[in-house]
């Protein structure tokens, strides 16, 4: 039997993924003010599926798109988290219009990540998230070299239950009260994908 090692290298953090519309990427400094305009754009829109702000912070500022983007990367360095920042394949100047990341990375005996994504409203309905999301999950099983990838939804967001049952995951479970949301311990739904499982017929992780 083979042991899994306790910290992993995590891939270069200039990693880029790119699908037939997409491009994602961990942020940089210059995209602050791309995020700070996705992040006015789309506050009201992501307020109920998100932790509640820091006290005190009403709105998106400069500062909290800085310390966004330096926090993502920092975390990248550890191994602990990959961000992806999404952004339209065919446009020139840098537009971030969603955001998927694998946090709270575990190594060992777990092999195992946590999905969160958003995407801009004014492109729901494209079919941008999954694409992004299958992105991440080749991402996560190939060069992460994890075995399993989950992710929670309340069950008020079917949108969101969607994109994942699209993208192979299987309902595993009822958690309740799971996760602090908008100010409010909420119900989610859980759902899970293993290396095994992924469509293309990847190998078995060593």
């Amino acid at each position: 039997m083979r042991s899994h090692p306790d910290r992993v290298p995590p891939p270069p953090i200039g990693t880029i993924l790119r699908t037939s519309r997409l491009v994602l990427r961990v942020g940089r400094d210059s995209d602050v003010s791309a995020l700070l305009r996705a992040s006015r754009r789309n506050q009201d829109y992501l307020r109920p599926w998100s932790p509640a702000p820091p006290a005190g912070q009403t709105h998106p500022t400069l500062t909290s798109a800085a310390n966004e983007i330096a926090r993502d990367r920092t975390l990248w360095k550890l191994g602990t988290n990959c961000a992806f920042f999404v952004f339209p394949a065919q446009e020139e100047t840098p537009r971030i219009i969603g955001r998927i990341a694998l946090s709270n990375i575990a190594r060992r005996v777990f092999q195992n990540a946590y999905l969160g994504y958003w995407m801009d409203r004014g492109l729901q309905g494209r079919g941008l998230m999954s694409e992004a999301v299958d992105a991440v999950v080749d991402f996560a099983f190939g060069p992460l070299g994890l075995h399993r990838v989950q992710a929670a939804v309340m069950p008020r967001n079917p949108g969101s239950m969607r994109v994942l049952e699209k993208c192979g995951f299987r309902r595993e479970g009822y958690a309740v009260r799971y996760l602090k949301i908008a100010g409010n311990w909420e119900d989610h739904v859980l759902f899970a994908l293993t290396r095994e499982e992924r469509s293309d017929g990847a190998d078995e992780a060593p």
